[in-house]
């Protein structure tokens, strides 16, 4: 080849880019078209805040869908919130990474939650958290692009407890006011096999016990016997902040019907009291599951979810 055969830089756009003629012998042409998804941008281990003596931190997932090198991306997306749960105790958040990233890949920014441990801080410290969390990405929801009116929450066991307190109960109450600027409310709530109603698991079927000081609820509430402080474990609990008046988020609620964790029964109770007061409610009982397990991380599930959440954004 000679200079003179060098062909000038393609200028255009991308996606017109010509295809190539060749086609040596022996070579299988296909077409073969893809099934969504996206690269994905990493934030990992943002700090949100401090608090006693604990450094909290976010891993935030931003779908990645423009090219680097055609400059810095700029298009925004809603946010899923994440709360992994933990018996309220340390968390692992890096392990939900890998179920996050097939939520990201769906067109949502993630940001996982880390709040701050039982035998740190006891209840509401999940829940302020939380909301800690939820302003501090609105404060920057340029840097993360994402779309500030468009937060949805999700959790599962210990984690759908925090999420579903802090959606329902919004700004003022529960409520450290930590970036009290921006709002802490979100258009819908995930609740995944999370405890409802504290003080009332040891009367239904568990592999745990739910009431003794050192029990997680126990240590939710201080360190405490369960039974013993029926104001505080009221308090803690979900149902307590429901009524007629107040606005709730949509709540989506799944439960395994084998749930050896946090009984069934917990569910059922959010899901009743939430019909009873004519709030927008679905609950989903997953047959064979367990507690995280047995269809929680299938595909059908995650349809469910995103249907769901792109339904009330």
């Amino acid at each position: 080849m000679k200079d003179s055969d060098l062909i000038p830089v393609y200028m255009g756009s991308p996606d017109q880019f010509p295809a190539s003629p060749e086609l040596p012998n022996g070579v299988t042409e296909v077409k073969w078209a893809d099934e969504g998804g996206c690269m994905i941008e990493f934030h990992l281990n943002e700090v949100y805040d401090e608090r006693d003596g604990e450094t909290l931190h976010l891993q935030i997932l931003l779908p990645l869908e423009e090219m680097p090198m055609f400059g810095l991306p700029t298009k925004k997306y809603p946010l899923i919130v994440y709360v992994p749960g933990s018996a309220w105790r340390k968390q692992m958040p890096m392990m939900a990474l890998p179920r996050m990233m097939r939520l990201c890949e769906q067109g949502y920014a993630v940001a996982v939650v880390e709040y701050r441990p039982s035998d740190a801080a006891g209840f509401p410290a999940q829940a302020e958290d939380c909301k800690t969390a939820i302003r501090f990405m609105r404060k920057h929801a340029d840097k993360y692009r994402i779309l500030p009116d468009k937060i949805a929450l999700y959790g599962d066991s210990s984690g759908g407890h925090t999420v579903v307190l802090a959606g329902i109960t919004g700004d003022g109450t529960l409520d450290n006011g930590v970036y009290g600027e921006f709002s802490s409310e979100v258009k819908c709530i995930v609740d995944s096999f999370g405890p409802t109603d504290v003080s009332k698991m040891n009367f239904y079927p568990s592999m745990m016990d739910h009431t003794a000081p050192d029990s997680p609820e126990g240590m939710l509430l201080g360190g405490v016997n369960v039974l013993e402080h029926p104001e505080l474990a009221e308090k803690a609990s979900p149902m307590y902040y429901l009524s007629h008046e107040k606005a709730i988020p949509p709540i989506l609620i799944m439960h395994g019907d084998q749930d050896w964790a946090v009984p069934f029964n917990q569910s059922v109770r959010l899901y009743d009291k939430m019909r009873e007061l004519d709030k927008d409610v679905t609950m989903y009982k997953l047959l064979g599951g367990f507690h995280g397990s047995g269809g929680f991380n299938s595909k059908e599930a995650r349809d469910t979810i995103l249907e769901f959440i792109n339904k009330h954004i």
